[in-house]
Order: structure tokens, then sequence, then C-alpha cells
């Protein structure tokens, strides 16, 4: 098995997390974005785009579709509920939190500083405006257990300090929390150098 990824994305960084939350060994090849292209990335990939997962004759692209295949490939431990209706809520909140808050963390990892500064008002703000929700009593996102969302939250709460993007006060049960999730020995393997140097110790 084999994974093409990007040092520095939070979506290959999400991959690579699911991978060592769950011991699987992998073969990371680390792509540049703006350098040339493997060409068998090209070939496996027709966006040429990272995460990218092979696993024998099967590949794979999309951040959320390489996690829900190796939650299922690899069963254990569960990143995802077993019943259909916890699923599919817990699938929704990932789509959620990739589509409010992904997106602007797309816009601060782009070049064009112009739209950086509302980018980052609108994340810090949309952020701050769940902090309700992350003050449940249980250590992980809605759980009792690590779960895919918490998969896809971590990589994107690590790197706010790296774009500027400041919490306020309010926000303080995000802050706590992402705090727990970086403390695991699984995030701390998943990290790339490029993303250690993102929170310098």
């Amino acid at each position: 098995m084999g994974l093409y990824t990007d040092a520095a994305s939070a979506d290959s960084h999400r991959v690579r997390l699911v991978l060592a939350e769950k011991g699987i060994s992998v073969e990371i090849v680390e792509v540049s974005p703006t350098g040339p292209q493997p060409e068998d990335l090209l070939w496996l990939n027709p966006y040429g785009e990272t995460p990218t997962l092979v696993d024998r004759e099967l590949a794979l692209y999309d951040a959320r579709v390489i996690c829900e295949y190796l939650d299922e490939r690899f069963p254990h431990p569960p990143l995802m509920p077993i019943d259909p209706v916890s699923r599919a809520k817990a699938k929704l909140v990932i789509s959620r939190v990739e589509r409010d808050w992904y997106r602007l963390l797309e816009l601060l990892e782009r070049q064009d500083k112009r739209k950086r500064p509302a980018a980052r008002r609108e994340l810090s703000e949309g952020l701050t405006a769940s902090a309700d929700i992350f003050e449940t009593g249980t250590p992980f996102f809605l759980s009792e257990e690590l779960s895919m969302m918490d998969c896809a939250l971590a990589p994107l709460l690590w790197r706010l300090p790296f774009y500027g993007v400041d919490l306020p006060e309010e926000a303080a049960p995000i802050v706590a929390y992402g705090e727990r999730l970086f403390e695991r020995e699984a995030f701390q393997l998943s990290l790339t150098e490029a993303e250690r140097a993102m929170r310098p110790a």
C-alpha cells in the first residue's frame, strides 16, 4: 500500500492521521504541490492530486473517500459508527467541516493574499460560533471514542496559528479539544517535518 501525499496539506494529513490511528504501514511518497508531478501519480489519478492511495490494483483519491475505505478495509479500531443513522450523522458533520472550514483553509493555503484576511475572520467566527458543541463533556467530538470526525478536525485546528487565525476566549473549548488531540501518539506520528514547523515548540 502506498500514499502520495503533500507534506503540508490538511487533506493529506487527514489520511496520514487515519493510517496512524489504525497502525497501518504504508509507503509514503511526498509530492510537492508546485514541483513536477510523478508520472505514475498522473496515471493513477486523473487530477494528479494528493492524497492518492494505492492498494494493489486499486487507486483512490479524495481524502474522505480514502479515509472511509481505510476504515472499512481495516475495521479495528472503528472510526465510524456501525449503525446507519449515527454513521449518516457523522458523515454529515464531516461534510459540513469540509464545506464550512476546509474551504476557508484552502483560501489561506493559496498565495492570493487579498482573500486571506476575510478567510481568517470567517474561519475564526465560524469556529467560535460552534464552540458550545465542543463543550459536551466528552473527550472527543460528540463521542467518548476518537472518530473520523476528529481525524477531519485535528489537521484543521493544528494549522490555525500558522495561518494567523486567532480564536477568542469564547472558543476556549475548541482550543482545549485540539490540545487533547495533538497529545495523542498517533497524531504526533502523523505529522511531517513541514507540519511540525507550523507549531514550533
